[in-house]
């Protein structure tokens, strides 16, 4: 399904010739239009633009998508608009489960915005992780929506009841002791690693199987010196020389200062974050909701890149 509001997105960023500008125009920033716009060209297959470090040039495809955006836009404002002429204008709640790093990092700044209030969306939020909240989807089910996140091909599944929608990736990162004198974002080999104390998880859950099976195929063969599953603790441990450890980019958001984060290029690794709605909430609403989400979640991806 195409997102119409990667669709009016589209609109602005070709009538106004830059991401940038249409942002502007749009109220998101120049990072959340172009996820958006890599967004719609995964879901419909076709390259929009063309894409270099001073410009955007729209494609032939772009224009020919846009004049029939054009049309698609029209008719559902015409919807929309007849709608409110026959039915009060009215909240929707929307009960949400949400994995804990997605509900620390991204959830709040999302509910902080000016745009907030106006969306008409009254959430009852379930903090858990993914296998959880999934369970809340299923028939008589007590969510509408969970947002959760599969880290390679571990086992998650889903019902076939409900729609998938992918949000965002969160890229993991090994994070060194700043004590042990690496300097920050330097490029390390796997192989230099093999000596030093980690911070794991504990073994037999997915995630840790698909790390276990990521570090062997690059011959690393880590001395483990903590068992963890929560990535705040192992930030904090691996603070005070505890060991290396691999997290998440969303748990960098609140990283301390004893920590230096590498590039170990052999080590590439994400937790592909979805939402997963039951089909009959999947309104407007919760459209723009998601999306908020994807948006916040890139510009913190950005960050910590940077950072």
């Amino acid at each position: 399904m195409v997102n119409p509001v990667h669709l009016r997105t589209l609109v602005e960023v070709t009538r106004l010739g830059s991401f940038a500008a249409a942002a502007s125009r749009l109220g998101y920033t120049a990072s959340a239009v172009s996820q958006q716009m890599s967004a719609l060209e995964r879901d419909t297959g076709v390259v929009l633009f063309q894409r270099s470090a001073r410009s955007v040039l729209p494609t032939d495809a772009a224009l020919v998508m846009t004049r029939h955006a054009r049309k698609v836009l029209t008719d559902i404002d015409a919807l929309l608009a007849a709608s409110s002429k026959t039915h009060a204008a009215t909240s929707q709640e929307l009960r949400l489960g949400i994995f804990p790093s997605l509900a620390t990092y991204v959830l709040p700044r999302l509910l902080r915005s000016p745009s907030w209030p106006d969306l008409g969306i009254n959430l009852n939020v379930s903090v858990a992780e993914p296998g959880q909240t999934i369970q809340g989807l299923r028939a008589g089910g007590e969510l509408d929506v969970a947002l959760v996140y599969q880290v390679g091909q571990s086992g998650l599944a889903w019902p076939h009841t409900v729609s998938r929608q992918w949000i965002g990736d969160d890229n993991f990162r090994v994070v060194l002791p700043k004590s042990w004198g690496i300097q920050a974002n330097a490029e390390v080999a796997a192989a230099q690693l093999n000596d030093v104390p980690w911070i794991m998880h504990h073994p037999g859950t997915p995630d840790a199987m698909v790390i276990e099976r990521l570090f062997a195929s690059c011959n690393l063969h880590p001395r483990v010196a903590v068992h963890s599953d929560d990535f705040n603790a192992s930030l904090q441990l691996a603070s005070v020389g505890m060991g290396a450890a691999l997290v998440p980019e969303l748990a960098l958001a609140n990283r301390p200062d004893g920590v230096v984060v590498l590039d170990v290029p052999e080590i590439r690794l994400a937790r592909n974050i979805f939402a997963l709605l039951i089909n009959e909430k999947a309104t407007a609403q919760v459209e723009v909701f998601v999306d908020g989400l994807s948006g916040i979640l890139n510009e913190l991806s950005r960050a910590s890149q940077i950072g």
